[in-house]
Order: C-alpha cells, then structure tokens, then sequence
C-alpha cells in the first residue's frame, strides 16, 4: 500500500479538514509543506502542520475532504504552499493555493512565495508613515474614512 521509493504514504485518519497521514520509516515530509492526494482537478491539497510520530504527520487539508477514505495514496511535493505575487496580483481575489476565483482568467505573476514565511527584518521596515496598498478597494478607501469623517464633522460645526 505504501511506495517506498518516493514520499508516498497513505491516509490513516480523517476527522473533518484534519488528516492523520502515515509515510515509509525516514521519509516524513517537513512542517508546512504541501501534499497531494488524488490527480488532476478532483486532486486535494492538504498542508502538513504536525509530526505525530510513528511514521505519521497530521495535516490541514485546504479543500473539501468529501469522498477521500483510508487508505488512499498521498504525495509529499516537498516544497511549501506557494501563491502568486507582485503588481499583477493587485485587485484581485485567490484562493488560499493561489488559484484565482475573479473569474478574470489566469494570473501572469512570474513569481510566487509560500504562504508561510518568515517576517522582514527590522531594519528593512519602513518607518514613515504611509497609506499600506493592499489592492483591495474597500480595504484601501476605509484606510481614509477617519479624515473623512473629521473633515465632515469640522465642516457641519462651521455652517
């Protein structure tokens, strides 16, 4: 049931989106990497989150767990949950694996980070203040509401 020549192992427990995932002796995937279950567009991405011990780690599965059962194959990818990033990603909605859901088409991001990183330095923060751009309108407009409702406040108290 398990292959023992790549980092292959097999669904031990499912309890809701949690996952207790067995693998060969030695071949345990690492803390936040991604793994798959299945093949194709009924795959299922799940992100390790725990080394439980005998062999099993227990991970958070980032879709919908209806249909998979015991037993079933699963492949360690060895590398972390990336999503897209830069100027092309600005205005629009992803998924938690990076997959848009706007309905505006692919993305064209030529670069893509994992979704668990570690935060910037102190020294590389910038220490002006500044309006933080999150391409998000709502987010970005609620950003000047209180100048706005000073102002409009100030402005009633003059007339």
């Amino acid at each position: 049931m398990v292959d023992t020549a790549s980092k292959t192992g097999y669904i031990s427990q499912i309890i809701g989106p949690v996952l207790d995932i067995e693998f060969p002796s030695g071949d345990l995937p690492k803390v936040y990497n991604a793994i798959i279950i299945g093949s194709g567009d009924s795959a299922v991405t799940c992100e390790v989150q725990q080394l439980l011990g005998n062999n099993k780690v227990r991970a958070v599965s980032m879709t919908s767990t209806d249909g998979l059962k015991r037993g079933e194959t699963v492949t360690d990818t060895g590398a972390p949950i990336t999503v897209p990033v830069g100027t092309p990603t600005l205005g629009r909605i992803f998924n938690v694996l990076g997959v848009p859901v706007d309905e505006m088409g692919p993305c064209e991001s030529s670069s893509g980070l994992p979704i668990h990183r570690p935060s910037p330095a102190f020294t590389e923060l910038e220490t002006k203040p500044s309006i933080f751009e999150t391409g998000i309108k709502v987010v970005d407009l609620s950003a000047l509401q209180t100048w706005w409702k000073d102002w409009f406040i100030r402005w009633c108290r003059c007339r």
